[in-house]
């Protein structure tokens, strides 16, 4: 069996706990490998070696930095293909999901090549009588990221990209389901160093765990900042915890993301988007989109009868298998965990008009595949409608009315992400305006924004005050420090007093 190592200072470290995680190939159901979980103190030692780096790293000029995030760039386009394929076997996305998920990491990169520019500070001749102001943009020191399972490239680089690039070490802990594609993200930063002439070796690392890790992470003294994406009562925990601690804190949550459909709105497009967005990765994304508002009875009943038939036309097969539109599921507790809901939305009385629950794919009948459902006649006092599924299941919210509608997301405990479908601009533009969420689509079923802008939900979908990536992830991972100077008039004082170099 193949054994998973942490990842420090450059080098591939076996675990010493003794304690271990089974990494599962979802398309067999078989274990595939092991991943340690690390010790306090091998958390402390990783956390030290960050530290240490994070000196002369940070003392390394923005344009060199850049030039490291250019090259990661240029290695992971090269590695594309195999990073992908090693994604899939443990997460179980079809090759394409995997690929996007990498692409939407790498634009994060792309941001971060750009950082000369972005950390440049603000100046002000004059001020008063022979003051400048200026303002300048400084590293934290040590921050570390935890990650889900579900995008393990894409939520990384988002994290480290701009923390790495602003002149921080990082700490990752990546989900313990699918560790791998971390761990070469990690080789690949070195990589691109050596390449350079940049010395990475403890700049970035990688350390895997469970509740243990992320505990000795959020109490540490030494990690200034941390980055949170995983389910609400964690990400809640992640920062009430870590704020306690003195961290500056960012904790993104679950989602239950509206799709609103007005009588006008392009039916085949909004058949083709229900599809991609709602099955697409087997359901496993906070920005999926699991339910769906019609408005009108009409409006409803059409788009009810075209989803059957969208649905009926979806392939489920292996991750390697390219005409596939999803794979498995990333564990059989969630695939248990995704039947149960539907068990329960039943129960409460929706109507269950698909139920992908008896899906089984010949010669991989072991494997983690649960099948597309659609409810209708779902209400939102429904346990199902509140609380976030995160498979592939699609319910159907019927509304009388544009206001009805606008208020299902609003008024929802989370707030990550909303689309509405309509060919009316002024609805589309009320809708952006009043709607109580955090990302907003218009005729785009997942709205997630391009990397030079900021990704957060609002509600339960995120705590902390700060977004990740573009301008806003550069604030989380850095501190202004404003100097106001004067300086006499006059000969300059004793030319024999020696400044120190400041390190």
């Amino acid at each position: 069996m193949r054994d998973i190592a942490h990842f420090v200072n450059g080098q591939a470290l076996a675990g010493s706990s003794g304690r271990f995680g089974d990494v599962f190939n979802p398309n067999t159901g078989e274990v595939q490998a092991r991943v340690p979980f690390a010790t306090d103190a091998e958390l402390d030692a990783a956390v030290q070696v960050a530290a240490k780096a994070q000196i002369g790293w940070a003392a390394t000029n923005p344009q060199r930095r850049a030039r490291v995030m250019f090259e990661f760039k240029r290695l992971i386009e090269r590695d594309m293909n195999s990073l992908a394929e090693i994604l899939s076997s443990e997460h179980g996305k079809v090759i394409a999901d995997s690929k996007g998920d990498i692409q939407r990491g790498l634009e994060v990169i792309e941001f971060a090549c750009g950082i000369p520019h972005i950390l440049k500070g603000e100046y002000t001749e004059g001020a008063g009588p022979g003051i400048d102001v200026y303002s300048m943009r400084q590293p934290l020191g040590v921050c570390a990221g935890i990650t889900p399972f579900n995008f393990p490239a894409m939520i990384p680089m988002w994290m480290f990209g701009i923390s790495i690039a602003v002149g921080n070490s990082f700490i990752l802990k990546p989900s313990e389901k699918d560790p791998t594609a971390p761990v070469k993200l990690a080789e690949l930063m070195m990589e691109a160093g050596a390449q350079v002439g940049q010395d990475l070796a403890g700049v970035l690392n990688v350390v895997h765990g469970d509740k243990s890790a992320v505990d000795a992470i959020l109490t540490h003294p030494l990690i200034r900042a941390v980055s949170f994406v995983g389910s609400s009562d964690i990400a809640h925990y992640v920062y009430q915890t870590g704020t306690a601690h003195g961290k500056r804190v960012q904790a993104m949550g679950g989602a239950k993301n509206h799709g609103i459909v007005l009588p006008d709105a392009d039916m085949d497009q909004v058949v083709k988007d229900l599809s991609g967005a709602a099955f697409g990765s087997a359901g496993e994304r906070c920005m999926a989109l699991p339910v769906v508002v019609p408005v009108g009875k009409t409006t409803a009943d059409e788009l009810r009868e075209r989803m059957v038939a969208e649905i009926a036309s979806l392939k489920v097969g292996v991750s390697t298998d390219l005409d596939a539109h999803y794979g498995p599921v990333v564990s059989s507790q969630h695939r248990a965990k995704i039947a149960d809901y539907i068990r329960i939305g039943q129960e409460e009385g929706a109507e269950l008009v698909v139920d992908g629950r008896d899906f089984s794919l010949q010669g991989f009948e072991k494997g983690f595949f649960i099948g597309p459902s659609l409810f209708d006649g779902v209400k939102k006092g429904m346990k199902t409608y509140q609380e976030e599924i995160f498979g592939p299941v699609l319910q159907i919210v019927r509304a009388e009315s544009f206001e009805e509608a606008v208020a299902l997301p609003s008024e929802h405990q989370y707030g990550n992400g909303v689309a509405i479908f309509t060919r009316n601009g002024r609805a589309a533009r009320e809708f952006a305006a009043s709607v109580n969420v955090g990302m907003v689509g218009i005729n785009v079923p997942i709205p997630v924004p391009v990397a030079y802008h900021t990704f957060g939900g609002w509600k339960r979908s995120a705590f902390g005050d700060t977004n990740q990536h573009g301008v806003e992830g550069v604030k989380f991972y850095t501190k202004v420090k404003t100097v106001t100077a004067r300086w006499p008039e006059g000969e300059v004082g004793d030319s024999s007093f020696v400044i120190p170099t400041m390190k």
